[in-house]
Parts: structure tokens; C-alpha cells; sequence
């Protein structure tokens, strides 16, 4: 069996598919406010999915002298393309279908992206130039995340325990193992168009301080559409039971994965596991069916 290159692995979009007919709107059954702090998730990623995707278009050319980098941008692209594509159906054909409309919602967050981190820097003085950069920094501090919250979902037995509807699970599984799978990407790119330290940190608190506000802000949102729900609004109670459920991550976990990404000598390939990945990827009904179309 050959050695895992944690660094360098292949990176291949997978076409999945899934039916959300059966899947309900509180897939956590019994925890409407847990499931809707995750569903959050359904609301950004589509629209910040894209953003990536827009915004490497513009880095090719930055990365065309190291051949390796630059087809793994390329994949990269391919797997986020999916990734907001598949994130979009939950939005379309889970929520909309049981009474829940996210649009008033996501319209925001889609402006979000295309104005405040668009092409042109919503602050004076800033070049396109160094606002490209600026925002290849954000990328990489997300995508930490993004790949940090992948392990986490990958092991989040106490999900199932709760009965977790298994294809939502296996949405969220999917798509964290292909986080950790490529998650050496952004930073490679950061360090290979700009590499600056003081730019990294600052980039990575952009991207990140506003993470617990769009959380909140957004389940607050989903409670106060469910046609379910009657009055209910998200607690810091709520989160914290969610939380000594194993349902949801810790404070204690994001402040711990922002103190590996600040490291001066942190690199994504020495956080996470591709075997563990490549584990669920090998079993997953998804990723396991979008093998078989595409052979």
C-alpha cells in the first residue's frame, strides 16, 4: 500500500447527487435549534463557494510557474463548484419544499461577497493588485476552518447517535473529507502569490471574527422562518447544549484550530488526516455513486 502524501494528494471534483425527499426539516430529530445552528452552513457556503471559485479565476495566472500548484488550484475549483452546487439544494429542495425560505437571507450573504469582498477594495488606498492577495489570505484562513470542521464532522459519532437523517450526514461528511483532501491548497496559494506573515494574520482575523455573528445571526434567521416553530429563537444555552451533546463544535475547538493557523511555522498538511478522508470517501453513498456514473 503506498504512502499518503498529505500535502500533495490527488484532488478530483466528485459529480454527487442527493435526494432530499425523505430528509426532514429538523434532521436532528428532537433538536430543531441544533439543526438549524448547522443549517447555517446551507446559507454561506453556496454563496462563498462561488466567491472562491471567482476569485482563483483570477489567480491562475499568479500560480501558472509551479505546474503541480496550479492543477491542484484547478481541482480545487472543481470540488468547490460542487460543493456550493450540492449546498444549494438543500437550500432549494430541503427547506423551500418543507415551508422554510432562506432567500430573504441568502440574497444578503450573496451581496456580502460581491461588494464588501468583491474585485474592487471597499477601502482607500488599497491596490487591486494587494486586494487580490488580501483576499487569497482570507481564503486560506477559512479554508483551515473549513477543513478543521471536516475532521470534526467526520468524527462526530454523537450525530448519528442522535438519529441524524443519514443523507444530510452524509452531505456534511462528503464534503468535509473533500475539505481535509485538498485543505493544503489555499495556504500553497497565499504563500506562493504573497507569503507575507503580518497579511496572513491579519487576513485570517477578516475572514474569521465575523464567523460566531453569521452563526448566530443565521440561525436566528432559519427559528424565526421555520413555519414549525412558534416564538422560538436561538440561546446561548441552546449552543451550549448542543455542544455537551457532541452535537456541534466547542468555543474551546475554534480557538484552539485559530492558534494552530497563527503558528508562524503551521502548514494545513501537518493538521487533519487524508486517510481518515479517504476512509469515508470509500464508503460514502455519494461520493461512492458519482464513481460509478463517472466509470
Amino acid at each position: 500500500m503506498s504512502e499518503i502524501d498529505e500535502r500533495h494528494p490527488a484532488i478530483t471534483p466528485r459529480r454527487v447527487k442527493f435526494d432530499w425527499a425523505d430528509t426532514p426539516l429538523h434532521w436532528i430529530p428532537g433538536e430543531p435549534v441544533a439543526t438549524h445552528f448547522i443549517n447555517v452552513l446551507h446559507l454561506l457556503l453556496p454563496a462563498g463557494e462561488r466567491w472562491f471559485v471567482h476569485v482563483y479565476k483570477q489567480t491562475l495566472p499568479l500560480v501558472e510557474d509551479d505546474e503541480r500548484l496550479y492543477r491542484e488550484v484547478k481541482g480545487f475549483m472543481g470540488q468547490e463548484a460542487v460543493h456550493a452546487y450540492s449546498h444549494q439544494g438543500v437550500l432549494d429542495r430541503q427547506m423551500l419544499a418543507r415551508g422554510l425560505d432562506p432567500r430573504p437571507l441568502t440574497l444578503r450573504i450573496e451581496w456580502m461577497f460581491k461588494r464588501l469582498l468583491g474585485d474592487r477594495s471597499p477601502l482607500p488606498g488599497i491596490s487591486r493588485r494587494r486586494w487580490l492577495h488580501v483576499r487569497i489570505g482570507v481564503i486560506a484562513g477559512i479554508e483551515h476552518y473549513t477543513a478543521a470542521l471536516g475532521q470534526w464532522i467526520l468524527d462526530a459519532r454523537e450525530l448519528d447517535e442522535a438519529g441524524a437523517d443519514p443523507t444530510m450526514m452524509d452531505l456534511l461528511r462528503w464534503h468535509g473529507a473533500e475539505e481535509v483532501e485538498h485543505r493544503s491548497v489555499a495556504f500553497d496559494v497565499y504563500e506562493h502569490v504573497a507569503g507575507r506573515y503580518w497579511m496572513r494574520f491579519v487576513a485570517f482575523f477578516l475572514g474569521v471574527l465575523a464567523m460566531p455573528l453569521m452563526v448566530y445571526a443565521g440561525a436566528v434567521y432559519l427559528c424565526r422562518a421555520d413555519p414549525t416553530l412558534k416564538g422560538v429563537r436561538p440561546r446561548i444555552r441552546d449552543y451550549r447544549r448542543a455542544v455537551r451533546r457532541g452535537l456541534f463544535p466547542s468555543n474551546r475547538f475554534m480557538v484552539d484550530a485559530a492558534r494552530a493557523y497563527l503558528r508562524r511555522d503551521y502548514h494545513p498538511s501537518r493538521e487533519c488526516s487524508t486517510q481518515r478522508a479517504l476512509d469515508y470517501l470509500a464508503v460514502s453513498p455519494a461520493a461512492r455513486a458519482a464513481g460509478h456514473r463517472a466509470s
